[in-house]
């Protein structure tokens, strides 16, 4: 395969991988760096379902090109849990039922962690507000919503 040599941080670890010019990150990650966490619900940025950080920016990584990434860092759903211990938000999805088919579970974790980095007390509009680019068709949006607030809660306890 002819590409772009391209070296970057990917949850934390130094990840290199090769790939064509016009190749989107969303097909990287899962293609080329193993990262299935990533999905495609739309691959037009319409869904929110391949969310992730880059450089701490919410973006739809099917609206990146790979090669973008080349010196930046990425963080993505694998990345939440820490050595086998579930994040608050994935406890708290689970305990409010906040996931059905799981295809936008990601993206919807990935947004909500990069809101409770930068708020850690959202009021409930700001949790809708910061989810807008995230759709879900299983679960409506009020588990969603109230896990984040307990996920928020639980977080606040911790520190």
């Amino acid at each position: 395969m002819s590409g772009v040599l391209v070296d970057t941080t990917v949850n934390g670890d130094p990840v290199q991988f090769a790939c064509p010019t016009d190749e989107v990150l969303l097909d990287s990650l899962r293609d080329r760096v193993g990262l299935t966490g990533v999905k495609e619900g739309c691959g037009t940025g319409d869904c929110g379902s391949c969310s992730i950080t880059l450089d701490g920016q919410l973006v739809c990584s099917c609206l990146v090109l790979g090669v973008e990434a080349n010196g930046r860092k990425i963080d993505t759903v694998e990345g939440l849990s820490d050595d086998n211990t579930l994040h608050p938000l994935q406890e708290q999805f689970i305990e409010h039922a906040a996931l059905q088919c799981g295809i936008c579970t990601p993206g919807f974790l990935v947004a909500a962690k990069a809101l409770l980095d930068d708020n850690a007390s959202p009021s409930e509009e700001e949790i809708r507000y910061a989810l807008a680019g995230n759709l879900c068709r299983c679960t409506g949006y009020d588990k969603i919503v109230r896990a984040v607030q307990a996920a928020a809660k639980q977080m606040r306890k911790k520190k």
